[in-house]
């Protein structure tokens, strides 16, 4: 298939246009900058010029292509509400170049916060931000798009990883300890980076029309867990802190948020096969 990948030179979409190419398909990959466009040609993909807000633009690159892989996000937090309308746009968009096709259009979220247990597929939180415009892309199977929604754990891992841990690592250096809120027992869901990777082509392949999917590895890690291999590699200790400590990150430390993926797994035949997030942070890269 020829597929048409938004957010192709960003941390996820530089595993998931190798992956597509590695099994046969051809890829471009939508550029703002030339940066970007360096590093999607150096992956083997062809380049198309332009940003989100050029909807003129995913119209084309949706129209002529056989799939689609949404995965450019704005993540300033300053901007989120901003960003959510523009992602509501151009799914909008792509949406509108793939009606009544039946190709697929496979979309990003994140996994649910389920008070209580461990969220899987099934679960529908409240429709808003980012699980907002999940619903928008189910609803397009209506329209005749075989659209379906990776779910993204809290940390998406592997070397060059510049996320959530990155930053824990860089608050326990500062602080001279490496935190976690209240016992440590709330649970953050995990996947390396490759391992999600395979999720959004298998997807792309066999997804039936409004699946919602997670690419999750680990189920939960506790945050205690996270803070003692971060402390571990700094030569710091590992303590409870105020949530106010870690900025933004103090309210996802401060919830359990476990999910599952065997859904995903059954539907897609998926397992992952690369290392969980407390082995790979024990590898060393992060601190490199």
């Amino acid at each position: 298939m020829r597929i048409f990948v938004t957010g192709a030179s960003g941390w996820v979409g530089s595993a998931v246009v190798p992956e597509l190419i590695g099994a046969g398909h051809q890829v471009t990959g939508l550029a703002r900058t030339d940066s970007s466009a360096a590093t999607i040609t150096a992956m083997g993909a062809e380049v198309v010029r332009g940003s989100l807000d050029d909807l003129d633009v995913l119209r084309a690159g949706a129209a002529g292509s056989d799939g689609v892989v949404h995965l450019a996000f704005g993540h300033d937090f300053s901007r989120f509400d901003a960003s959510i309308a523009g992602d509501a746009q151009a799914i909008e968009a792509l949406g509108d170049a793939l009606e009544n096709t039946g190709k697929p259009l496979v979309v990003t979220a994140g996994t649910p916060a389920i008070p209580g247990r461990v969220a899987t597929e099934r679960d529908r939180p409240p429709a808003e931000g980012r699980a907002a415009n999940a619903e928008l892309t189910l609803g397009l199977a209506r329209r005749g798009v075989r659209s379906s929604v990776v779910g993204l754990p809290r940390s998406v891992h592997g070397e060059g990883d510049h996320g959530f841990i990155g930053r824990l690592i860089d608050i326990a250096r500062e602080a001279g300890v490496s935190g976690y809120v209240g016992d440590g027992s709330n649970r953050w869901p995990a996947v390396h980076v490759k391992d999600a990777a395979r999720v959004y082509r298998l997807a792309l392949e066999q997804a039936p029309a409004g699946s919602m999917l997670h690419a999750v590895g680990d189920e939960g890690v506790p945050t205690r867990d996270i803070a003692e291999a971060i402390g571990r590699h700094l030569n710091l200790p590992a303590a409870s802190a105020p949530a106010e400590n870690f900025g933004f990150l103090g309210g996802l430390l401060s919830i359990d948020q476990p999910a599952s993926a065997d859904v995903t797994r059954e539907l897609l035949g998926w397992q992952p096969v690369e290392p969980g997030l407390i082995e790979d942070i024990d590898k060393g890269h992060y601190f490199r």
